[in-house]
């Protein structure tokens, strides 16, 4: 398959005025200069577009994509986690797995091709293209819990499940619901793992002073809370082997220099939430510092249970509007990194997803442009609404508008 466009965005280098990708199977095997081809046999000319990488969305909770609006911006984070525990209690099985779908779908049209899910039903991962790495989630609090059992049984039974294609991982969801055992028995594992830190000031409250309201009502709920009011949620999980190479720190909206430093020797990647941070209006983003400091910078979606607006999808488009205006200075091929190549790197798949380049997968996505080369970044990174067209692995799963068969019309 050989494809021509007015612009190839491979992210990995500059963009490409009247570029091809050449696709054998499942993969890129050549990407340049339409003038440089020396066969163009078969070409399919795409016309005035960017063809560029999908989108790689380093965080994101497809169960809850039908919460969208559902709930009101609550006057704390505990407050928050009451309601959404609520509305799980009200969702059937049905529900979930429309829910989840829906989420994948909606990560589709907005030129999502890469994921990083947090799994509660694990079970759906095989459903639909999406290019998923699932983390399947692990909540053990109280001190007669078992926690090595519980990974050692998660860890079987990715083992018997998984798909081949698939990466797959743990995430012990956050400092606040899991104890120490569970997080050294991840640890121990070897494999991937992602965990929400510092997410709230109650958090924050909670390691730091062993007080504030999170820590009362985690209190009730029969959690050990020995582990607190010793350090921060960074150094707690510092302490416990979890900072590594490779581990996805999700949120980071309470960080001070001290944690900023730790996640930087730690080389761990990060993935910022925008819209969700808006949401919860949370102290501005540290994201200058964790930069200078080396933290690989990634964006997500989160779950559309933290967004104000009714009518939102799960789209990377939109996070990036939103980080633009917290930070209007970054530059746009650092933003468009924060969506491609920084979240691939974070989740095990640099050089494999998130550009265009020899080898890699043939995940892409057209974008409608009539513009010059030195300006496409800047209009991809500003896309609004769904793409023209998303191939996954060689394959058009929404092929281009010149690809489509006619519509039908009714009575004909």
């Amino acid at each position: 398959m050989l494809l021509r466009a007015r612009i190839v965005l491979p992210v990995s280098q500059p963009p490409i005025a009247d570029g091809f990708v050449r696709v054998a199977g499942h993969r890129i095997t050549e990407v340049g200069a339409w003038a440089d081809l020396a066969d163009s046999t078969g070409a399919e000319d795409l016309g005035e577009v960017i063809l560029m990488p999908g989108l790689v969305n380093a965080h994101c909770h497809l169960d809850y994509t039908d919460f969208v609006g559902a709930i009101p911006v609550p006057h704390s984070f505990t407050d928050w986690i009451n309601a959404i525990v609520d509305l799980k209690a009200d969702v059937d099985d049905d529900a979930h797995v429309r829910s989840w779908m829906n989420g994948a779908e909606q990560c589709l049209l907005n030129g999502i091709t890469s994921i990083g899910n947090i799994e509660t039903r694990p079970d759906l991962w095989k459903r639909g293209p999406l290019r998923m790495f699932s983390f399947i989630e692990l909540i053990v609090m109280r001190a007669e819990s078992d926690a090595n059992k519980v990974v050692v049984d998660t860890v079987e039974w990715i083992a018997n499940h998984a798909p081949e294609r698939m990466r797959v991982g743990l995430s012990p969801h956050a400092p606040y619901t899991t104890k120490p055992e569970l997080l050294e028995a991840c640890v121990a594992t070897h494999l991937p793992l992602a965990i929400h830190l510092a997410e709230s000031v109650e958090e924050d409250e909670m390691f730091r002073q062993g007080s504030g309201r999170l820590f009362d009502w985690l209190s009730g709920t029969g959690r050990n809370m020995a582990d607190c009011g010793h350090c921060s949620p960074t150094a707690h999980l510092e302490r416990h082997g979890v900072l590594r190479e490779g581990t996805l720190v999700v949120h980071g909206n309470y960080l001070n220099d001290d944690d900023i430093r730790l996640l930087g020797e730690s080389k761990v990647s990060l993935v910022h939430c925008p819209r969700s941070h808006d949401y919860f209006g949370h102290a501005p983003f540290r994201a200058e510092a964790l930069h200078t400091m080396g933290v690989n910078l990634c964006l997500g979606t989160d779950s559309l249970a933290t967004v104000r607006e009714g009518d939102a999808e799960l789209s990377l488009f939109d996070e990036l509007d939103s980080h633009q205006k917290a930070f209007p200075g970054l530059e746009p091929d650092e933003l468009i990194r924060r969506v491609t190549t920084n979240p691939a790197r974070a989740l095990g798949m640099a050089g494999q997803v998130g550009e265009l380049t020899a080898d890699a997968f043939a995940d892409m996505i057209m974008l409608p442009y009539e513009g010059a080369a030195e300006s496409a970044v800047e209009a991809a990174v500003n896309h609004v609404g769904h793409v023209q067209a998303v191939m996954i692995e060689g394959h058009w799963e929404m092929p281009p508008p010149s690809m489509r068969g006619p519509i039908p019309i009714e009575g004909r």
